[in-house]
């Protein structure tokens, strides 16, 4: 059983409430010359706020806390996992198999109630669960049980030896008593969240949600006091809304950077592991040809899409491994820029140009749809440059815009231009659902064609079982001259995240590096309960 504060604690969290309830123009509330109200606008709708189904999954969130968080130096590296609701660092057995975890004493959630073991254990138990239908659920695979040794010490039992289990301890954790049975969607906690985090959400509405700072945060009261996130999905609005000056910050497409040139609306760019690239179906006659696969990789210049579509913030990408992953990363494994010898491998697989100019086998047409996001101007943009490079080759792609339900209904038999990278802390979230053999619990946008690539299976799992660097780099290292020879999608670029941000009279502290999640619970106010003047 968890006992609750006082009453004097709880009543201090509601006037807070009461206070921030209403909306603010930017920088309305200020300490000084300095403000204290952040208005920001989003590319992503509000709500869906269960840690259960993947929000806070990475130790970032001004709602939740995980056991551990990242603590960077830069944007340019991993970030090292240092304690958050955890009292020291995670200890396990020699074999880590068995992971102990010993729990901060005096922390309490935004209702009240004091955190503990048991929370912990729940929310995780959730995850598990598959009654909840997690999305999040395939990357916890590794755990076989969860157990709490007392009221501050957690044992995490694991089904096999995981080195980078860290990296699985910064999921947010919710009050074991809001855990509830039953699809994760459907939770309270999607709308009416409650976490150990720096702020208390006090309003949601479809288009609008703020955030006010909670005055019982262990971590010390947050500077800045009020956070409001209004949706606004079109670009164009968020830029617009940024320059007329109603706005602390917003998130931008790469490709609008240039129109920021006030220096008092400064662009910020974040080194990510978040890939864009083509999943490919495998049920196409030509992208079923791993002869055309290959054409297409080395029939597409990166490095031009870069440049003139990301307004050159992004790095190309050839597989999901980014650079960021040092000794495991093959430099080696790229696709070099070189349309002519595509159209040779084209022709010598049997796709001959056909009388529109479209090559033509046995029947079938060197065709296929690439659908991606509508409301994304980013991935609409990288689909055209990916059309219009292969074109040449004599290949033809229907460009489709379309919402993920629908995108969901085709993915077995359309391209998509999709993002990676969404747990990039762990090398092997990174790349193992994308290259893997699907399985049962799989996700659905994870290697959606169900490729398999020879001796990849088992490299991927020989590496995630092993404790030992000099058995896993060379591992992924296999992995990725494998890929090269056995393409399964069209990677493109990894792309750097941009901002625009007014807020430049606070002390930020360091970028992060970011996942395939980005918006503004990430960029420069993805440590906004640090700040300092």
């Amino acid at each position: 059983m968890r006992s609750r504060t006082s009453m004097s604690a709880v009543a201090a969290i509601a006037g807070l409430a009461a206070i921030a309830s209403g909306c603010a123009p930017a920088n309305s509330d200020t300490a000084g010359d300095r403000p204290t109200t952040l208005v920001l606008a989003d590319a992503q709708p509000l709500g869906e706020y269960n840690p259960v189904n993947g929000y806070s999954e990475l130790g970032v969130s001004p709602l939740y806390d995980g056991l551990l968080r990242p603590q960077p130096v830069s944007d340019k590296e991993i970030p090292a996992l240092t304690p958050a609701l955890a009292a020291g660092a995670p200890t396990s057995n020699p074999d880590q198999t068995v992971w102990d975890v010993e729990l901060r004493d005096g922390v309490t959630f935004h209702d009240g109630t004091t955190f503990d073991a048991a929370d912990v254990v729940a929310t995780y138990n959730a995850v598990l669960d598959p009654g909840t239908g997690s999305e999040i659920a395939a990357s916890y695979d590794m755990i076989d049980t969860v157990t709490a040794i007392n009221d501050q010490h957690v044992r995490f039992t694991l089904r096999y030896p995981y080195a980078e289990f860290p990296a699985r301890l910064l999921l947010g954790i919710a009050p074991s008593e809001l855990v509830t049975n039953g699809p994760a969607r459907d939770s309270q906690l999607n709308k009416k969240p409650v976490g150990t985090g720096p702020y208390t959400l006090t309003e949601l509405r479809p288009d609008q949600a703020v955030f006010a700072a909670n005055p019982n945060y262990w971590g010390g009261v947050p500077e800045i006091t009020k956070l409001v996130t209004t949706y606004v999905p079109d670009d164009n609005s968020r830029a617009q809304q940024m320059q007329a000056g109603s706005l602390s910050g917003t998130v931008i497409p790469p490709s609008m950077a240039g129109a920021f040139t006030d220096p008092a609306t400064p662009v910020v760019a974040v080194e990510t592991a978040d890939w864009r690239g083509l999943s490919l179906p495998s049920n196409n006659a030509f992208t079923s040809d791993e002869q055309a696969r290959i054409a297409m990789n080395i029939g597409v210049d990166r490095n031009s899409i870069i440049e003139h579509v990301l307004a050159g913030h992004g790095l190309p990408a050839y597989t999901p491994f980014a650079p960021v992953y040092g000794d495991a990363y093959n430099a080696d494994a790229v696709f070099d820029y070189r349309p002519d010898d595509a159209d040779r491998i084209l022709d010598a697989a049997g796709w001959q140009p056909g009388p529109d100019g479209v090559r033509v086998k046995d029947g079938q047409r060197a065709e296929f749809t690439l659908m991606y996001l509508a409301s994304d101007s980013s991935r609409r943009d990288m689909s055209t440059a990916f059309a219009a490079a292969v074109e040449p080759l004599g290949i033809k792609v229907n460009l489709r815009g379309a919402t993920w339900d629908e995108m969901e209904k085709d993915a077995t038999t359309a391209a998509i231009m999709l993002g990676g990278g969404d747990k990039p802390y762990s090398i092997d979230t990174q790349v193992y659902e994308t290259l893997h053999t699907r399985s049962s619990n799989t996700p659905t946008y994870s290697n959606p064609g169900n490729f398999t690539i020879p001796g990849v299976d088992d490299a991927l799992d020989l590496a995630r079982r092993s404790l030992d660097p000099a058995v896993r780099n060379p591992a992924y290292q296999q992995v990725q001259d494998a890929y090269i020879d056995h393409p399964t999608h069209v990677f493109l670029a990894f792309i750097d995240h941009t901002y625009v941000t007014a807020d430049n009279s606070w002390e930020r502290g360091p970028l992060v590096l970011e996942p395939h999640t980005h918006g503004v619970t990430w960029g420069p106010w993805w440590n906004v309960a640090g700040w300092r003047p």
